[in-house]
């Protein structure tokens, strides 16, 4: 019985899809870490660039204003640190699923602006720490590998270049915490990203 409603649900939800497309994102992160530990003073810290990509499929719900999309991406959280005696640099590469609701609240002549919100959860791929010359791999180190989860909001607005082409520029904020370290060494994530993307429609 629980799989025959699980069946009518999907076919029920399937059926009030209007339209698909799939998206080509990529663009900047700008990133300023926030680390906490009860057991050492953490450097200071300044805000660091990194480049993202994305890939995904998006589905038009129940009216045109509505939208589900879930992607692909791949993320450099990078940044820098230190102090007069030492400097420090984090490069690092997280790739992960991004879920992400979008409601449109202008569609105008092939225009379209709309707000976003969802949550992303990646996993480090690669990450390296430069101490004054010398190299660590943050693979081992547990404030920064394991499971992370992103909450985000932003905004986009996206041009219609073609019958079945849109262009599209958008803004993301999102806050990145790391639910699998139960270290005294905690650390997250504040992310701005600037995104440029083209979207394809699938009739």
């Amino acid at each position: 019985m629980r799989k025959l409603l699980l069946l009518v649900v999907l076919v029920f939800s399937f059926q009030n899809i209007h339209s698909q497309e799939i998206y080509l994102k990529t663009g900047k992160n700008y990133t300023k870490y926030d680390y906490k530990s009860n057991s050492s003073s953490s450097p200071s810290l300044q805000s660091g660039s990194g480049n993202f990509y994305e890939i995904g499929y998006v589905m038009t719900l129940n009216n045109e204003k509505l939208k589900y999309a879930v992607g692909l991406s791949l993320n450099e959280y990078n940044a820098l640190g230190g102090d007069i005696n030492s400097s420090y640099s984090w490069n690092t590469q997280y790739m992960g699923v991004e879920n992400t609701f979008s409601i449109a609240f202008v569609n105008w002549n092939g225009l379209q602006a709309s707000a976003n919100g969802g949550v992303g959860i990646s996993t480090l791929i690669y990450g390296k720490q430069n101490l004054n010359g010398q190299y660590l791999d943050l693979a081992s180190q547990k404030e920064f590998s394991g499971l992370w989860i992103a909450p985000k909001l932003g905004l986009t607005a996206s041009y219609n270049v073609d019958n079945d082409i849109y262009l599209s520029i958008g803004y993301a904020y999102s806050k990145s915490f790391n639910v699998s370290n139960s270290t005294d060494e905690k650390l997250s994530f504040n992310n701005s990203q600037i995104q440029f993307g083209v979207h394809f429609m699938l009739r």
